[in-house]
């Protein structure tokens, strides 16, 4: 597997990208168990966007987006065919039949936007410690 250097929070480390990556999920997972995206009394008339307005987000406190969205690691989850769009975090599947965060912001509420993404999170994170076991790696503490 390949190692990569990334910014972590702004300290920069060499890790496998799986640690990597899996990092970040459970970091984004944390970060919506804690009530990350529930809305803001900063913003009460509406929530808060998926993954953009998250610590994951690259962009996450500055509104000029100066990150590149391809440069983020949520990429590797968008549709190769969804990269060019404005906002390509919201175009990750969280459901097998496709249902993604944009879909989820027309079609439903808060609560089934927060579900699907605990499953999509939970799912993805058992898939990467799995082939992280399998391929003998070291599995990181949360």
């Amino acid at each position: 597997m390949a190692h990569i250097r990334l910014a972590i929070a702004g300290v920069p480390t060499m890790e496998n990208k799986s640690q990597i990556v899996l990092k970040l999920l459970k970091r984004e997972l944390e970060f919506l168990e804690r009530g990350g995206y529930k809305r803001s009394p900063n913003r009460p008339w509406r929530a808060p966007y998926i993954f953009e307005e998250s610590p994951s987000c690259p962009n996450h406190s500055d509104r000029t987006r100066q990150q590149r969205c391809e440069d983020c690691w949520l990429m590797q989850f968008v549709p190769s065919d969804l990269h060019a769009e404005q906002v390509p975090c919201r175009f990750v599947p969280l459901t097998a039949d496709g249902i993604t965060v944009d879909s989820l912001y027309r079609y439903g509420t808060s609560a089934e936007i927060e579900e699907a993404l605990r499953n999509w999170l939970r799912q993805r994170i058992r898939e990467i410690e799995s082939e992280m076991l399998d391929a003998g790696e070291v599995l990181l503490a949360s």
